[in-house]
């Protein structure tokens, strides 16, 4: 259900004449708790996702195709070796890690990147293990049945029983004509949907679309159009995503299995140049409604869901960055984790925020990149008393 009670703006400045990332940051007022931006480190080029490491690492994908490592406050001078090539073009380049939830026992480092193939490229998973600040062993265990120019998808999460799950876009596909042919309706590919695997790529048992002639059995849920983030709820284990509509329509969905979220036969966006109507309906039967929408579009990015004691009032809240809107979204929860109640605007105008993760110190991490490609970094969301 879409529920807008109320969008709260929550970027008021205190001081107005410094810098949020100055070196005495702004205190910024929201919802239960003021806070204040952090600059934690610089010198990244398009940072894209960030991860921790048991002992205190933090691993940052650059877009160009590098993995850094943050230690003990400080960016290491070299990128991690051992990646794989990427096709860094456009939309294209390194995007998630994420470690193994068994990491400290078997050093598995998952990546995504979009592949370079003779005909283009796709959305690829690999996976190696991570030792003396190297990547060694490194397989490719998923490459997509997705080809297109853009809309890669490429987030990454796993749940609590231990499957993968990752995000593919339609690749930019034209939705024109019969809606309902268009390839993110087709489950002979990879186009629009979210994927579910074992640890090593393989096909859980399971999943729903297992021996179903031309439909894919990776496929868990279809009908997305560009999906940008991606969590599990830490209290309900729900797995929620946030994907790109068109000219407006941003989307919050809770995904559940053998689902179609309906693009393009739904939604609420328009077409880019003419402002035209792309959707048969913003609704219909057989078809799943999202749990929140952005109108105006805030080009949805990282996704994450807060449970640390840092921010004890914002606990259960999703957070969603923002790319073109250059914001960070909170919205807060009903009682059932379900629905969401309220919007409220977090950390408006500092950059195109690509990722937002919670640390193991329980503050909230930034990932502020733009499309130049110009040197930007990692920033930290403190509560102020």
């Amino acid at each position: 259900m879409i529920r807008s009670l109320l969008k709260l703006a929550g970027t008021t400045l205190l001081v107005a004449a410094a810098s949020a990332v100055s070196a005495q940051p702004d205190m910024y007022y929201a919802s239960h708790h003021n806070y204040r931006v952090v600059p934690v480190v610089d010198g990244l080029v398009q940072p894209w996702s960030m991860a921790w490491l048991p002992n205190g690492d933090m691993l940052v994908t650059e877009k160009p195709g590098r993995l850094r490592i943050v230690r003990d406050g400080q960016l290491l001078p070299e990128a991690v070796p051992g990646t794989p090539e990427v096709y860094y073009e456009g939309q294209g380049g390194l995007f998630e890690v994420l470690p193994h939830p068994d990491f400290e026992s078997n050093r598995w480092v998952y990546l995504t990147f979009s592949k370079p193939e003779a005909d283009g490229s796709t959305t690829a998973i690999v996976r190696g293990r991570l030792e003396n600040d190297r990547l060694s062993n490194v397989v490719q265990i998923f490459a997509a049945s997705a080809q297109g120019r853009g809309h890669y998808g490429g987030k990454l999460a796993f749940d609590n029983d231990g499957y993968l799950y990752l995000t593919l876009g339609d690749r930019m596909a034209p939705s024109t004509g019969d809606l309902s042919a268009h390839p993110a309706q087709d489950l002979s590919n990879h186009q629009g949907v979210i994927v579910r695997l074992n640890e090593d790529g393989s096909v859980p048992d399971d999943n729903p679309y297992v021996g179903g002639g031309d439909q894919l059995p990776e496929v868990w849920s279809y009908g997305h159009r560009s999906p940008q983030g991606l969590a599990v709820h830490p209290m309900t284990g729900d797995l929620w995503m946030t994907e790109h509509g068109p000219n407006g329509g941003d989307e919050l969905n809770r995904i559940q299995p053998e689902t179609n979220y309906g693009w393009p036969v739904i939604g609420y966006g328009v077409n880019y140049v003419s402002g035209t109507p792309i959707h048969e309906s913003i609704s219909r039967m057989g078809f799943e409604d999202p749990a929140w929408v952005w109108v105006p579009s805030i080009a949805t990015s990282g996704l994450m869901i807060y449970d640390g004691d840092v921010f004890p009032e914002w606990r259960g809240s999703i957070f969603a960055g923002g790319l073109a809107g250059e914001q960070l979204a909170r919205l807060h929860m009903d009682e059932s984790y379900t629905e969401v109640i309220l919007e409220e605007t977090l950390a408006y105008g500092m950059g195109r925020i690509r990722d937002v993760r919670q640390g193991p110190d329980g503050y909230i991490y930034l990932a502020i990149s733009d499309r130049t490609g110009e040197p930007t970094g990692l920033y930290r969301m403190e509560p102020v008393d």
